[in-house]
């Protein structure tokens, strides 16, 4: 049998990383190619003015079921341990706790509908309360955490996340981008900014073909995002029609990043966090001063990344300054500096944040993670039923594919 290695690995994601180290002590030839000039994916720590700041995801979420918190702890890699921010109103500002605690048992309230008597659409936004006033603050949170509209967001998906999700969220202060990028084994080989064209099945198993060539090997994996799945950035073979379809079904939310820096004398105290405007479904969330680092971290989701995807990070800079300068005072615009910003949505070989599943399809991740003609894997966060929209159910996805790869080599 003619072969130049025995599995191609495609994406150096969470979930590519994942495979190759399961994959380095099977005794298998593997090559990783990645389409960026480096390692990581959607995990990515970004090294600025001394600090590592994740530019993608930076929440070990499940933290003691996390796959990444055991690998940094085996690598003496130091935790961060304490409990986030989110949800509490740093003094209060624009958000009375009258109304917090109104907002919240309104999100409550939405949850229980859709656990207990979910609409017959499964449609999150047909479990709304139109009567309810905070239906804008719940549409926020929600952004935040799949980044999509309600009225495109299957119940059951949203539901299971839920269910099978912890309260215990730990962080790197080094970063999960340089946690996920550091692990992969040394004994794999990687070609960097090295995308694949095209994936074709031939006798001996399957030809990945980039722009520096074509290789063949026994088996392929694709870690790649659902966007780059139901696109036509790599050319698939005819009988991946069903994998390409339920791909369609798991589209990619709108979640972005920015980060302003902010002088030592600022009215932002470490560790803590607000809302921009809760009654506006656009809001940004704001951490302010993370690790207590001069910076303001800017999370914007659904509606609210919409203004960066659509209209390009100065629009995003623009609009999270203007809410914090309304909740803290003018004084601050002018100490407030743009100092990096992401664009997931706008990067061709990702195409936004992470999947969520449309109404009536969360089956779709079962049907994307099944193995194609025993030569063709799939893995990464939209493979997982349970833990998708994290990297450490990209990273577990990795795992089961390989382990799938493996038992069907000779």
């Amino acid at each position: 049998m003619s072969v130049d290695v025995d599995i191609v690995i495609v994406g150096g994601g969470a979930a590519g990383i994942g495979a190759a180290r399961r994959l380095a002590r099977s005794g298998a030839s593997v090559l990783l190619l990645e389409a960026e000039s480096r390692l990581g994916g959607r995990a990515w720590t970004h090294g600025l003015r001394g600090l590592t700041i994740d530019l993608g995801c930076g929440w070990l979420h499940s933290a003691e079921q996390n796959s990444w918190a055991a690998l940094a702890r085996d690598a003496d890699i130091p935790l961060d341990l304490s409990s986030p921010a989110w949800g509490k109103q740093f003094r209060d500002l624009g958000f009375p706790p009258a109304e917090q605690a109104e907002a919240r048992e309104a999100f409550t309230q939405w949850m229980r509908r859709m656990s207990e008597t979910p609409p017959a659409s499964d449609c999150a936004a047909d479990a709304l309360d139109e009567r309810s006033p905070w239906n804008a603050y719940i549409r926020a949170i929600a952004g935040f955490i799949s980044g999509a509209p309600l009225e495109r967001l299957s119940v059951a998906d949203y539901v299971t996340y839920d269910e099978t999700s912890t309260d215990f969220n730990w962080r790197v202060r080094s970063g999960l981008g340089a946690l996920v990028a550091g692990s992969l084994p040394q004994n794999i080989r990687v070609r960097l900014a090295t995308p694949a064209d095209a994936i074709a099945l031939n006798a001996e198993g399957v030809t990945v073909t980039t722009a520096s060539g074509a290789l063949k090997a026994r088996a392929a994996l694709l870690s790649v995002s659902t966007h780059v799945l139901a696109g036509d950035t790599i050319k698939l073979p005819p009988g991946l029609d069903a994998w390409r379809e339920a791909a369609t079904k798991l589209p990619l939310g709108r979640n972005e990043k920015l980060f302003l820096e902010i002088p030592a004398d600022s009215p932002f105290e470490p560790e803590t966090q607000v809302y921009g405007d809760p009654r506006n479904s656009r809001t940004g969330a704001y951490y302010l001063r993370p690790f207590g680092w001069p910076v303001v971290e800017c999370f914007l989701g659904g509606e609210g990344a919409g203004v960066v995807e659509d209209e390009g990070p100065a629009a995003g800079f623009a609009f999270a300054l203007d809410q914090l300068v309304n909740l803290f005072g003018a004084q601050v615009r002018g100490q407030l500096k743009p100092l990096v910003a992401s664009s997931w949505g706008r990067m061709q070989r990702i195409g936004g944040a992470y999947s969520y599943a449309l109404p009536t399809h969360a089956a779709a991740r079962g049907i994307l993670a099944r193995p194609f003609e025993q030569c063709i894997f799939f893995a990464g966060e939209a493979t997982s039923v349970g833990d998708f929209s994290t990297a450490h159910g990209a990273h577990d996805s990795g795992v089961r594919a390989a382990e799938e790869i493996l038992a069907t080599l000779p």
